[in-house]
């Protein structure tokens, strides 16, 4: 079987849990037990994470044979290891890397004219007419408002002489000498705007030079992307072949983005279909440290990405049974407190604020039918989908203005509860980390010093057990995902929220709360704060 079926290890070992009838899907959080296991045994196979400058991921499938064996198959993402191992990774499924590849040659054509737009940017003919120009705009402004000073002064000049004289030779040679000075302020105006044209016409014609090297370069990139993209070819489970670029372009999604195909997920089915092998289970795993960006923990399991992975496997799953992600049970909002001006509510995990693309179900939702008279807007804040605890609702607009107002100004005082993993050296502290969305894997937020926005959260530990440490955070700033990208960065408190499966490890629920809110009442202006009590809290507040 080895030899017929390359890169195929057979599982030695029989299993004592029972293997899925059906695919589990992808995209869920809590990797099959047969992943877990596959994991362990490669351990001792991959590099020793104390040694590598930056981790990887990398992927499992799980396969049974025509014979009815079962084995399993290993890939990492990206389309070069870089890194030293002892396993046997399937083959890219476009060796882009090929030096005999037109792709090379592509590239070298790109970085030629990247050459060219490089010397002609930092060409000495550029910076001498650049510097020629600014020297001469300033030079002509000078010359030109000394010129004007001077009008203005014989201006004023010959208006005095008019004052105290009716001659008219000497009315006459005053008009005579104001025209003179328009003529020569208007020559010397004329002469400089000749030179400076003279000059920005060279500029311009470097400028066009450049400019159609530019679109050059993009006409050729794209023409590039496309040929690249059909390149890669991939089945599905009922023997269909497509290219990337067919794929994404027939489901509606935008073109691929730069490294579709050379991700862990599809390279594996890929290889699984083409040597007939039925997929049983897939997972993809980090080894290693984590990006200074992205937040990654050793040995966590994550879904396969959304930008490039969730429209290829869209296609290449067809025809193989696949197990269906339960929905969870939507609970019911809980009211508070509520008067003519604003309602308290605890949000459930498990419930989005707003409604989604593809779920209504919301407390935005269940607010509108509990209070059917509200005006709208409703909804003056959000929780995470996953996050549970107290909202704030306006029943009519003034209040929701005055209450939005509220949180931009940052008057409201929030105070939420977690449970991590980890125990922490301090006590408390505080965490600046600027936030953006992973624009390739959405709602992923990345920290970001360049194009982040600016997040601040004060934090205290207040309780500590097996590993465990309770927190409770005070968000200063209340961007996407802040308390549980804080938590889990290493730059932060360097310990995932309990449960948080895009940063941390998936669990039964995200451990996070929203415990206490403080505020100004929109309408009678008395400060309010609402806490819950520990016995309206969830059980695992407590160790």
């Amino acid at each position: 079987m080895l030899a017929s079926t390359p890169h195929l290890t057979l599982y030695k070992q029989a299993f004592d849990f029972a293997l899925p009838r059906k695919m589990p899907n992808p995209f869920a959080t809590h990797p099959h037990e047969i992943c877990q296991l596959t994991m362990k045994q490669l351990e001792a196979q991959l590099p020793n994470p104390e040694n590598m400058v930056k981790g990887k991921m990398f992927g499992i499938l799980a396969v049974q044979t025509a014979d009815g064996q079962y084995g399993f198959l290993t890939a990492y993402s990206g389309n070069s290891l870089d890194i030293e191992s002892k396993l046997c990774f399937v083959p890219q499924v476009f060796d882009i890397n090929h030096p005999n590849g037109f792709f090379k040659y592509e590239e070298e054509q790109l970085n030629r004219i990247n050459r060219e737009i490089e010397q002609l940017e930092k060409s000495d003919v550029l910076t001498c007419l650049r510097k020629q120009l600014s020297e001469l705009k300033n030079k002509a402004e000078k010359a030109l408002k000394q010129a004007k000073q001077n009008m203005e002064q014989g201006k004023v000049r010959r208006a005095k002489v008019r004052k105290h004289t009716r001659d008219n030779t000497v009315l006459e040679s005053l008009i005579k000498e104001s025209q003179t000075e328009k003529s020569r302020y208007n020559k010397l105006r004329k002469e400089y705007k000749q030179q400076l044209t003279i000059l920005e016409d060279e500029l311009h014609t470097h400028h066009q030079n450049i400019a159609a090297l530019k679109q050059r370069r993009k006409q050729q990139s794209a023409k590039v992307q496309q040929q690249l993209f059909n390149s890669y070819i991939f089945s599905n489970a009922r023997g269909e072949k497509k290219s990337a670029w067919e794929i994404f372009k027939q489901s509606g999604s935008q073109l691929p983005p730069a490294g579709t195909g050379d991700c862990a997920a599809p390279k594996l089915l890929h290889h699984a279909f083409k040597h007939n092998l039925r997929p049983v289970a897939l997972a993809e795993f980090w080894w290693g440290p984590a990006p200074k960006t992205e937040i990654r923990q050793h040995k966590h399991f994550y879904p396969p990405c959304k930008s490039k992975c969730e429209t290829l496997l869209g296609f290449m799953l067809q025809g193989l049974p696949l197990e269906q992600v339960p929905k969870p049970n939507r609970q019911s909002i809980t009211l508070i407190d509520d008067d003519p001006y604003l309602a308290i509510i605890s949000k459930p995990a498990g419930l989005l604020s707003v409604p989604g693309k593809t779920e209504e179900e919301s407390v935005y939702k269940q607010v509108r039918c509990l209070f059917p008279d509200a005006e709208e807007p409703m909804i003056v804040h959000r929780l995470d989908m996953a996050t549970s605890g107290l909202m704030l609702i306006a029943k009519t607009k003034a209040a929701h203005a005055d209450l939005q107002k509220q949180f931009l100004n940052k008057t409201i005082e929030k105070q939420y509860v977690a449970l991590l993993h980890g125990s922490l050296k301090a006590r408390s502290g505080e965490i600046n980390l600027p936030l953006r969305v992973d624009m390739n894997d959405r709602p992923r937020q990345l920290v970001c010093y360049t194009h982040g926005k600016p997040a601040h959260t004060k934090w205290k530990c207040i309780a500590q057990w097996q590993g465990i440490s309770k927190v409770l955070f005070y968000p200063q700033t209340g961007r996407t995902h802040q308390l549980r990208v804080h938590a889990a960065h290493p730059d932060g408190l360097n310990a995932p929220i309990v449960g948080d499966p895009l940063y941390g490890k998936t669990h039964n629920r995200l451990m996070l709360h929203a415990r206490q809110m403080r505020f100004r009442h929109p309408h009678t202006q008395v400060i309010k704060c609402y806490t819950l009590n520990e016995d309206e809290m969830p059980d695992w507040l407590e160790p």
